[in-house]
């Protein structure tokens, strides 16, 4: 953890659609070079969250002050004739002229990213013959394309197997330590989650914690926001 600023913070914030109220009063600061992972029962909101963070939903009332973020959501997306290049490429349009023209340093970011991904082989690959797991990875690649300090994601190991589902958490941690981005996460993944995140944003019907794993399990967070003893259910 380091002392900079926030990148995220929430105050007294109320989530929701219309009159329909999920969470509210929740605040929060999410910090650079940190990965969060976003945990609780169905229903508790995380989606919610997280499209409301992503202003894909306006919050109800309180606020956030955050940059613009990079998502990807976990809706399978059918993209006939492209790319993986192109596909990447839509992440630095945001940047382009009106023409969508990309400049020389738009496609040095292009090619930045999908080397860091490792997907430079399959740049002219078309998008729709990859693997679920390859597909992630070049979704995730169009998010850093776009290069947002802040990265949220809904299940993004959602359709892995897996060998697949633990590389993926463990490239997004190196990548939020590396690059000093703020990833947050909406996983279901809770072993692995708590293996590779460095801290957890526990939701739940009682409200939202943001603490360590450990400091969680200690005061027994997670038995009281999924109303059962999760470690212990044999």
């Amino acid at each position: 953890m380091n002392s900079s600023l926030p990148t995220v913070r929430c105050q007294d914030l109320s989530i929701g659609y219309g009159m329909r109220i999920i969470q509210q009063h929740l605040s929060l600061s999410l910090m650079p070079g940190e990965m969060v992972c976003l945990l609780g029962p169905n229903g508790c909101g995380k989606s919610t969250l997280l499209r409301t963070l992503a202003g894909l939903q306006p919050a109800l009332s309180g606020q956030m002050h955050l940059s613009p973020p990079a998502i990807v959501l976990t809706e399978r997306l059918s993209l006939d004739h492209t790319s993986v290049y192109q596909v990447v490429a839509l992440g630095r349009y945001p940047y382009t002229s009106m023409l969508g023209t990309l400049t020389k340093e738009d496609k040095s970011i292009i090619q930045q990213v999908l080397a860091q991904m490792q997907l430079t082989d399959y740049a002219d690959t078309p998008y729709n013959a990859l693997s679920d797991g390859e597909k992630q990875r070049v979704l995730i690649a169009k998010a850093l394309a776009q290069c947002t300090d802040i990265i949220l994601l809904d299940e993004p190991t959602a359709h892995l197997d897996l060998p697949n589902r633990i590389r993926m958490m463990h490239l997004l941690r190196d990548l939020a330590h590396e690059q000093k981005k703020t990833i947050l996460i909406s996983t279901h993944e809770l072993e692995l989650a708590l293996r590779t995140c460095d801290r957890v944003c526990l939701m739940s019907k009682q409200g939202v914690e943001l603490d360590t794993a450990a400091a969680l399990r200690e005061r027994d967070a997670f038995t009281q926001a999924f109303n059962m003893d999760i470690f212990n259910n044999n």
